[in-house]
């Protein structure tokens, strides 16, 4: 399938994980892809994985310098963006009573501010009937012990979707929330500690899904290539889980 030839594609966050794979998947139907990602040695490696139809711009989306400089570049060589996906996020975890102002901070400039302006400042760019996908969370749905101003953030980032295609109605510039759940990335296996303990927790975890096993970022990505194609020409402000089944029980 080539259903992204001759498109422009940004995937923000896109040197690992559900990013890396996103990437992957755009440029294997013909995209033209730019990727972005705090370390330029990671970047490059990424890059270098994906092939020559992906750019790398090195850049933290919770700076504005950063996505203006993205944006400039693109401009530069293309004028334009067909897809945009507002990918780049984190958390850690901290109980009601440990959390810092500095974890806050951290995690609503990166998640919110950066999906916001990320959004913001590529709409002189994004074309009238254009698509954009923000990754959100199942967890913006589900409690979570020690996890609740990440949780928080993707609750901003669903609604955004909400409310920006009523901003966006006239240029028919569709956005679309997809939450994944767990997934396998290397993001996962850090927060839950690395090594045995991660493994152990992600098996237990496993036989809470319905589908009894944690996703692949593959999955996600295809996910995200389908509701930003005119296969999905009429879906519009959704959230679309890519969990297993485990925000719906």
């Amino acid at each position: 399938m080539n259903r992204y030839s001759n498109k422009v594609v940004v995937v923000t966050g896109g040197t690992s994980g559900i990013g890396l794979a996103t990437a992957k998947a755009f440029a294997s139907e013909g995209a033209q892809v730019y990727i972005t990602g705090r370390r330029q040695e990671t970047l490059d490696s990424a890059v270098k994985s994906l092939g020559g139809s992906v750019t790398g711009v090195r850049g933290d989306m919770s700076q504005l310098a950063d996505i203006d400089r993205l944006y400039d570049v693109i401009q530069q060589r293309h004028g334009q963006i067909d897809v945009l996906v507002a990918n780049a996020g984190g958390g850690d975890f901290a109980p009601l009573g440990e959390i810092t102002e500095q974890q806050y901070e951290e995690t609503f400039n990166t998640n919110v501010k950066g999906v916001l302006f990320t959004v913001q400042k590529a709409l002189p760019l994004l074309k009238d009937g254009a698509s954009v996908v923000l990754t959100a969370s199942t967890t913006s749905v589900k409690g979570t012990p020690a996890f609740s101003v990440y949780s928080a953030t993707k609750a901003a980032v669903r609604n955004f979707a909400r409310s920006w295609i009523l901003d966006l109605k006239p240029r028919r510039i569709r956005v679309n929330a997809i939450s994944p759940g767990l997934t396998e990335t290397a993001g996962l296996n850090t927060l839950f500690g690395g090594g045995e303990q991660a493994e152990g927790t992600k098996n237990w975890l496993s036989e809470q899904v319905p589908s009894g096993r944690i996703g692949q970022p593959g999955e996600v990505a295809s996910a995200i290539l389908f509701l930003a194609s005119d296969d999905a020409s009429y879906i519009n402000g959704v959230e679309l889980f890519v969990d297993g089944g485990l925000a719906q029980i």
